[in-house]
């Protein structure tokens, strides 16, 4: 079975097994009984073997729809709050004094010389201070006001360059209530692309930071002609002189201090209808320039009401850390979902988000031992590395702690494959892992990426809780699907959410059709009011991915293959060519198809990988790799085989690479992967990808063209191509 597969591996004595297993068994059957009767789990099972979405007619192709939305998909959260101003004001009036945007004072900064000489910016942070839900409002009717004495107009586009903190949502409240098209870039985009954003939105205006002003727009502001009005929202910064003639800068205080002053008394404000764009936002770019995604506010609306009805319990008691970028869809609907349902919103960044991040001082708290949040986001490369750095921990414990920790976490992973929970290891084994994240979360969201089966397992044993992986995309507002809080199956992505449905299109070249037995398969096709209206600017790019059905639904060609099971969930297969998307799933030479994020997912886990990209090409027979090794683990394989020399040397050592892919096959062949989907050759990168390399998106997401760009020679080398 897979649980099995998953198992960790342990050394203890046989016959010491035996009885351990005994003693497991007594325990677990004269707890059995009062446990089932006490904890509700008999409902929980029951819902977990529920069918969660079944297909609205019995054609091929058929679309599916969650069982809670079968006649009629949802599409408003409260009644009457068709756009997001309306949201607010709801949530403002019923939360008023309640805490809403949170963030933590810098107590002290310091720099920390390494080692190796390189200086390292420390912080030590102070408590969280917190805005009311009215102290919210306020401050966004104020910087609205602000920006119309700038001169901005409704329906007109204002761009926000920001790292996720409290003022970027309260920008965004602005620009709701005044009508205002919000233009997101994300932090770590690359000169060209921010350049790209501004000028195709034409933008007289920019909302960004002391630090962004200084490292990314300064170099780049004469290239925006149209651009009048920088505001940043942290206060003034250093220099003012150097920038060009007619582009003043503000800061976020000056401007709301406008707006309560400005006379609004006779004007009769703007007030946005559902169809109008609310937000212009521009992908991350895993390929090419970014392309600008006009999401309205009634696709807003629809995508969070479909993600919240997915979260139990959603209310006043939660507590979210908000640290992913504001700019990515993810993390935009995650807190609007929350803003809506009374949760305060404690903000972080991933330098600081736990005791051991880089930007934390040694001895003093990261973000999340502070707030202590109960909902909590990630991508699959932030839970890869929780992973990661829980393992290496176990492999340094004694033998006796070892063999404990091992010996619950099996037994915790048979008790949750038959729905079951183990309060005993959960408060005597796992609370110091669980502490990592605070201590309190009861749901982790995960988007963005493929989750290893292996990974979310670790999360469920080790922090207690169920992980609700998602799918969607920014053209689907973030919505899509989200699994159910007691579905404890991996390698799913759920049943359709209530506001859009679901369905399969043939793919002919790849042999994928909704006809296909046990399981339908094809095209994901997404369809609902979650569906957004376009690319900016580019109608020959949007007819392409949304089509319009007989009965006027709009569609989104997604370009991902999955397959849907018995119960009405989705699997997704993989990504194939769709325009300039990325290709994941490659028909190699001989005629099969590998899905490289598939090949990835297998080996990523390893101790010995911090990252990998798999490649194919068409033309060949066989799958290469890029692996950014582990530099602890590689070291120590170089030391056990004799190798000796610098990091660079043992990564460019073609008898490394050899000792590396050796470790590969073994887990790949774990894995169940095909004989043509383990590599055969691989590339060891001295240098971590990170999205200032340009190689990852913000979300960690593979950037598959420039990876191929970068390493196209080392392409030529490992497919014997004649390298000058």
């Amino acid at each position: 079975s897979q649980a099995a597969k998953m198992k960790l591996k342990h050394n203890i004595n046989p016959v010491l097994l035996q009885f351990i297993n005994f003693i497991v068994l007594v325990y677990s059957l004269v707890t059995y009984i009062p446990w089932y009767i006490l904890s509700g789990s008999k409902q929980a099972i029951a819902k977990a073997k529920q069918v969660k979405a079944r297909p609205v007619n019995n054609k091929p192709g058929g679309a599916y729809r969650s069982v809670n939305s079968l006649h009629c998909l949802a599409s408003v959260l409260y009644p009457g709050c068709d756009t997001l101003d309306k949201v607010f004001k709801y949530a403002k009036t019923k939360y008023k004094d309640k805490k809403l945007l949170g963030t933590r004072e810098i107590l002290k900064e310091e720099d920390e010389i390494q080692p190796s000489g390189k200086v390292f910016k420390k912080v030590i942070l102070g408590k969280y201070t917190w805005l009311s839900y009215e102290d919210v409002y306020i401050k966004a009717v104020n910087f609205g006001n602000g920006l119309a004495v700038l001169g901005q107009q409704p329906k007109t586009n204002i761009a926000i360059f920001c790292e996720t903190r409290a003022e970027w949502m309260i920008a965004a409240q602005a620009c709701f209530m005044c009508n205002y098209q919000l233009v997101t870039l994300y932090a770590t985009l690359g000169g060209p692309a921010i350049v790209h954003g501004l000028n195709e939105t034409e933008v007289t205006t920019i909302i960004t930071s002391k630090e962004l002003m200084q490292t990314k727009l300064k170099e780049i502001v004469s290239q925006v002609p149209l651009l009048q009005h920088i505001i940043t929202v942290d206060g003034k910064p250093t220099t003012w002189s150097e920038f060009p003639k007619g582009v003043i800068v503000h800061t976020m205080a000056s401007v709301q201090a406008m707006g309560a002053k400005a006379d609004t008394g006779n004007k009769q404000p703007s007030r946005p209808v559902p169809s109008d764009i609310a937000v212009i936002m521009y992908t991350s770019g895993s390929t090419g320039i970014p392309k600008g995604v006009m999401i309205s506010h009634c696709n807003i609306i629809a995508g969070i009401t479909g993600m919240a009805e997915r979260i139990p319990n959603l209310g006043e008691k939660d507590i979210y850390i908000g640290y992913l970028p504001l700019a990515h869809v993810l993390e935009l609907s995650a807190e609007l979902v929350c803003l809506s349902h009374g949760c305060r919103i404690g903000y972080s960044s991933p330098q600081t988000l736990a005791d051991q991040s880089s930007k934390i001082k040694k001895g003093s708290k990261g973000d999340v031992t502070t707030l202590k949040p109960t909902l909590m986001a990630a991508v699959p490369e932030i839970m890869d590395r929780i992973y990661k750095n829980v393992m290496n921990k176990v492999n340094e414990m004694t033998s006796f702690q070892r063999n404990l920790f091992i010996l619950a976490y099996n037994y915790k992973m048979e008790q949750i494959s038959k729905g079951y929970t183990t309060p005993l290891c959960d408060s005597l084994i796992f609370r110091k892992v669980r502490l990592l994240l605070g201590g309190k979360i009861r749901i982790l969201l995960c988007g963005g990426a493929p989750l290893s089966a292996a990974t979310q397992r670790f999360m469920n044993i080790c922090f207690c809780c169920p992980v609700g992986q998602g799918y969607g995309l920014t053209e689907s507002a973030g919505a899509g699907t989200i699994t159910e809080v007691w579905d404890y199956t991996t390698g799913r992505v759920g049943a359709p959410l209530v506001c859009c449905e679901i369905k399969l299109m043939n793919w002919e070249e790849g042999g994928y059709y909704n006809t296909d037995k046990p399981y339908p398969r094809g095209e994901i096709l997404i369809g609902g009011q979650n569906v957004t209206v376009g690319y900016y600017k580019n109608e020959a790019r949007t007819r392409k991915d949304f089509t319009v059905d007989e009965n006027g639904q709009r569609w989104l060609h997604t370009g991902d293959i999955g397959e849907f099971h018995h119960d009405g969930c989705l699997k997704i297969i993989g990504e194939y060519l769709n325009s300039d998307r990325k290709k994941d799933l490659v028909k190699l030479q001989a005629g099969e198809y590998v899905s490289l994020g598939k090949v990835e997912a297998a080996l990523k886990n390893l101790p010995l990988v911090d990252n990998i990209c798999a490649y194919a090409s068409s033309f060949h027979s066989y799958v290469i790799g890029f692996v950014v090794p582990n530099q602890k683990e590689l070291a120590e394989l170089a030391r056990k085989k004799g190798f000796k020399g610098t990091w660079e040397e043992i990564c460019n050592s073609p008898e490394m690479e050899k000792e590396v892919l050796k470790v590969l096959a073994e887990a790949a062949m774990a894995a169940n992967l095909e004989k043509f989907e383990i590599p055969v050759k691989i590339r060891l990168s001295p240098d971590p990808w990170t999205p200032e390399t340009g190689l990852v998106t913000d979300a960690f997401k593979l950037k598959r063209k420039e990876l191929t760009a970068f390493y196209q020679m080392d392409i030529d080398r490992m497919y014997g191509k004649n390298v000058k």
